[in-house]
């Protein structure tokens, strides 16, 4: 028989698995984070670039670097460290070209005095950033945005290009290369600003005629620079009027072997955490979060439902001390306290004898008062009165409140300053 709560339950899995069906196969929307990651096949990864950079170069080998500058252009740089911290570590033999395509560049440093060595020996490095880092004060050239507030308004990054664009200028076009071409304007509004002593070359320019591609010279070398990573994307590399740029701009460098720079976006091999794969995919990190919530509920109702009132304890009364106070008045009741004293004092010498480690045979011994005044830090001439007045209670034939008192003020004092 179908009763109610059959038939919700029911209800609740047809609506459930139309749920997941329906999500199943609603299209993938389109991801516009700009990764830059020569893996992403998104819009804005550098897949398709990474994959013909060996026809641009002549069939050349293209190895994809993920570890510092300075670890991939200095030869043993771990064993001379190591051996010899004054030696200067030797650059690879390797002549080959350095390419960097990523949002910002950040070398320290280490990395930026070996990639200008590396480059003064004769190689050239490319890097396309919108920020250079520490490099703009080396080279004496910084980058700026310059967004039209048009654009601004109407664009934010991870979303699909604006309509709006500009020109891009080439001053010296490379062979085959067309004069000017057309991008989004807001993705390529960094510009390059070249400090007081600047020797960079101007390659090409926007339509406000600020450099967007320079050379700089160094050594027998360069470092071309494009302050619009962007147009080395997919979208922009697979679109027959942007692709040329990317092509020509490339086209500059000689036809080597390639270094294609990862470090700076993923990081080193293996330097990934443990949920990386979740994390990258939303079906699996809604599933883990699905998870831990559910695993909270559960937590919280099971709980609440199995939880039993704590019955309180009464505490057990304190019987040695009622005793102690009924042995002790007992002892109060007579004039003569003798008894009391003899007490307190074999208390005090067990003390001595079990935290001082001294006899207590012969208290009138000088070497033993002496080492129990080095023990214990107390004045000599407090030991010797201590001991006098355990002598005098000891020999006396009565104990009178008032000697009795004066026995225990000086126990508790001599315990105060000993610390025993």
């Amino acid at each position: 028989m179908l009763t109610p709560f059959r038939a919700y339950l029911i209800g609740l899995g047809v609506l459930f698995a139309a749920y997941v069906l329906v999500e199943y196969l609603r299209p993938t929307p389109t991801d516009w984070t700009p990764t830059y990651l020569n893996r992403d096949k998104i819009p804005y990864g550098t897949y398709v670039l990474h994959q013909v950079l060996p026809d641009l170069f002549g069939r050349k080998p293209v190895r994809t670097v993920r570890q510092p500058i300075a670890n991939q252009l200095l030869r043993n740089l771990g064993d001379t460290a190591r051996h010899d911290s004054t030696a200067t570590p030797r650059l690879i033999a390797t002549n080959a070209n350095y390419v960097f395509v990523a949002p910002r560049f950040r070398a320290g440093r280490l990395d930026e005095e070996v990639l200008l060595r590396y480059v003064a020996r004769g190689n050239a490095v490319f890097i396309a950033a919108e920020q250079l880092g520490r490099l703009s004060d080396t080279l004496r050239l910084a980058t700026e945005p310059e967004y039209p507030a048009n654009v601004q308004q109407s664009w934010k990054p991870g979303s699909a290009p604006p309509p709006d664009t500009t020109t891009i200028t080439w001053l010296r076009a490379p062979a085959g290369a067309p004069r000017s071409l057309r991008l989004p304007q807001p993705l390529a509004a960094w510009h390059f600003v070249a400090d007081s002593g600047c020797v960079a070359q101007v390659l090409a320019e926007n339509e406000q005629h600020q450099p967007v591609l320079v050379r700089v010279p160094v050594g027998r070398g360069a470092i071309y620079l494009s302050s619009t990573p962007i147009a080395f994307t997919n979208y922009f590399v697979l679109r027959p009027g942007t692709s040329r740029f990317a092509f020509a701009a490339l086209s500059y460098l000689p036809v080597r072997p390639v270094f294609w720079d990862e470090y700076q976006k993923q990081g080193p091999v293996g330097d990934q955490s443990l949920f990386r794969v979740v994390r990258q995919h939303p079906a699996l990190r809604q599933a883990g979060w699905l998870m831990l919530i559910g695993t909270l509920l559960f937590a919280f109702f099971e709980a609440r439902r199995r939880q039993r009132v704590i019955p309180v304890i009464k505490a057990l009364p304190n019987t040695t001390l009622l005793f102690t106070r009924t042995v002790a008045s007992l002892y109060r009741q007579g004039s003569n306290h003798a008894l009391i004293a003899e007490k307190r004092i074999e208390l005090f010498l067990e003390t001595i004898r079990t935290r001082l480690q001294e006899p207590t045979t012969n208290l009138n011994d000088d070497a033993f008062r002496e080492r129990v005044a080095q023990k214990t830090g107390v004045a000599r001439s407090q030991v010797d009165e201590l001991i006098r007045l355990i002598h005098f209670i000891r020999t006396a034939p009565t104990v009178s409140d008032q000697q009795l008192l004066q026995l225990s003020k000086a126990l508790n004092e001599f315990r105060k300053q000993a610390f025993i």
